[in-house]
């Protein structure tokens, strides 16, 4: 797999962008990290957003006995509906995201600060694997859903009420923020043996000139519950 990133499309409306993961893995997951890595979850060119923090915490080290019943945790496909975060009041409804012809992740519309989206060609979020949630930072209309996404901390919950009826429920085990130019691919992307969700923003500074930011803001998260219907 050649080492350059796919060509990216400049979009006049500086629409964000997003990524996915691919169902087959590794090999896919390193060319749509380079997707995440070169571009953004959007903002307006006008626009100046507040000082974003390096947020990072340490992995939840979790006894062999708790390990072992948290592997258990996970669910059959079903699409996601709506995430919730209380801490950070953050709650919105899932749209399918895809890949273009061109390789690039469909975004969310650029017009729309209070909608998520997840790569449907992917895991779904609550079966076993890694679901990839992407949302913006901010539009041109102002603070978009994602905005307050470095607040989270180890321990912060997520839910995500699915179509079947059941909510996975997702704890934080880190928030980190990775600059474009060195993105840790593989730690991100890499399939895993239990339900995970990674929850992916822009962070960083804004360059006005190339329409994006520095960096990335990453939520590691693993499924800690399930409520069934």
């Amino acid at each position: 797999m050649s080492a350059q990133p796919p060509l990216v499309q400049s979009q006049t409306a500086s629409a964000p962008r997003s990524l996915g993961r691919a169902l087959l893995w590794p090999a896919a997951a390193v060319a749509l990290g380079f997707l995440l890595v070169f571009n953004s979850f959007g903002t307006s060119t006008d626009a100046k957003p507040p000082a974003q923090p390096v947020v990072s915490a340490p992995a939840v080290v979790l006894s062999p006995s708790a390990k072992a019943e948290e592997k258990r945790l996970e669910l059959p496909p079903a699409e996601p509906k709506r995430l919730k975060i209380a801490e950070i009041a953050v709650d919105a409804p899932f749209m399918g995201l895809s890949l273009k012809a061109s390789g690039e992740l469909e975004a969310p519309p650029a017009d729309n600060s209070n909608l998520v989206g997840w790569y449907e060609e992917g895991v779904v979020p609550g079966e076993r694997g890694t679901a990839i949630v992407a949302g913006h930072f901010d539009t041109k209309k102002g603070p978009a859903v994602f905005m307050q996404l470095s607040k989270l901390k180890r321990g912060s919950k997520i839910d995500i009420s699915r179509e079947d009826g059941s909510v996975a429920t997702f704890v934080v085990d880190s928030v980190e923020a990775f600059s474009k130019e060195d993105f840790p691919n593989k730690r991100v992307y890499a399939d895993t043996p239990d339900a995970q969700v990674r929850l992916i923003t822009c962070a960083g500074e804004y360059d006005k000139k190339a329409q994006d930011y520095s960096e990335n803001l990453v939520v590691f998260a693993h499924l800690g519950a399930v409520k069934r219907p």
